[in-house]
């Protein structure tokens, strides 16, 4: 299988991003020979990110608080800031064919996931329960940025994005290609551990407020919840992942 990072005509580039920030998700990208141009605080002293940079012969400007404060937008930067290469997605075929050999792919798809955070939030879990890739939209959802790179901790370095112009017909692709489809909403006729996940497995997960749109809804296969015990109705959809992501691991 190849990496995430070797050239493929089949793969796309994702949204124009040039700056990322924070320790460990420039630590995760030097690791990958993806960054071009380092700046660190006057005071920077974490010996393992300079003696990474030595070992990649990168000579880091040292620049002002301020100076950083802007290339961040303002962000915790923890006194770090480098430039890097766009984040690299996927064909939603080259995916498909990059899993064709694995004997249990799960594949998790979000529909309209608004807030940065948590998208980040969901590829560090991605990455947490080694699954194997995610589908986005182009429009009508978080795009990948700085923010998210770094609330992943550097997971986006690891974790094989699609990125996809409709979901229904990303669906009836993955149909086509022994997927099965599993909508996660509390309205789901089966809580998740009743629900076998036996076959190559799409999991979706809707929207912040609206969740599944009603014809992504239509076109999955199953209909799988979480069971709620307490006062609230609802968790979070990173900590639902989270859930159902450690379920599957562990199954399998």
């Amino acid at each position: 299988m190849k990496s995430n990072y070797q050239r493929n005509e089949n793969r796309k580039l994702g949204q124009d991003v040039n700056y990322i920030y924070g320790r460990i998700p420039v630590l995760s990208y030097l690791d990958n020979g993806r960054v071009y141009e380092v700046f660190l605080a006057q005071n920077f002293s974490d010996q393992k990110i300079i003696q990474a940079l030595k070992t990649r012969k990168l000579n880091p400007k040292f620049v002002s608080s301020h100076e950083l404060d802007k290339l961040s937008s303002f962000n915790n930067h923890q006194g770090i800031v480098a430039k890097v290469d766009e984040y690299m997605t996927y064909s939603l075929l080259d995916l498909i064919n990059s899993l064709k050999d694995k004997h249990h792919p799960v594949i998790v798809m979000l529909d309209e996931i608004m807030d940065p955070h948590n998208l980040g939030a969901i590829i560090r879990n991605l990455d947490a329960f080694n699954i194997d890739g995610l589908i986005i939209k182009n429009k009508n959802q978080a795009p990948l940025s700085p923010i998210v790179y770094k609330v992943s901790t550097g997971a986006l370095s690891f974790v094989k994005v699609a990125v996809v112009a409709n979901l229904n017909n990303a669906i009836q692709q993955l149909k086509d290609n022994g997927y099965w489809i599993y909508a996660i909403s509390q309205k789901g006729s089966k809580p998740y551990y009743e629900v076998d996940f036996d076959n190559p497995s799409v999991l979706i997960f809707g929207n912040e407020g609206k969740g599944i749109s009603k014809l992504v809804l239509d076109n999955s296969d199953y209909y799988v919840s979480i069971p709620m015990f307490g006062h609230v109705e609802s968790l979070n959809v990173a900590s639902s992942s989270a859930i159902l992501l450690s379920y599957l691991r562990n199954k399998h």
